[in-house]
């Protein structure tokens, strides 16, 4: 956290207020920030990415009021349908509706992925109800 603190936040922010003077959304994503994710929350960014190593919850806690793009493991994509659909079931439940998720890989798509397990994958997202069902 130090490092990043001294050396990567400040810059950050300076591309963030950059891109955001010009009236564009900004979202950051960095992998393995899950000690961190308060610092990252600080760049200003209007939505903050998260691996798939951190909850969705804890993720809120964090970084506040502010939308979250995650989470899923790219690794499900090399996975049975069934369970693929498990996963991506548990992180849209954990995202429980709220405003502000937007679903998407918690990393790039490995390039020993399947292109039909990520039709698949988008297809699971788009039946998902916007509002959580009992």
């Amino acid at each position: 956290p130090v490092l990043y603190r001294e050396a990567v936040l400040p810059w950050t922010q300076r591309i963030v207020q950059e891109i955001q003077s010009l009236g564009v959304p900004v979202i950051v994503f960095s992998t393995g920030t899950a000690g961190f994710l308060d610092l990252v929350a600080e760049t200003g960014a209007d939505v903050i990415g998260v691996d798939w190593r951190v909850e969705l919850d804890r993720a809120w806690q964090l970084i506040g009021e502010r939308a979250i793009q995650g989470n899923l493991d790219p690794a499900w994509l090399l996975a049975p349908r069934s369970d693929l659909e498990r996963a991506v079931r548990d992180v849209l439940r954990q995202a429980g509706g709220r405003p502000g998720h937007i679903f998407n890989l918690g990393h790039g798509v490995l390039p020993e992925t399947p292109p039909d397990a990520v039709a698949y994958l988008v297809e699971l997202v788009h039946e998902w109800p916007l509002v959580p069902q009992d």
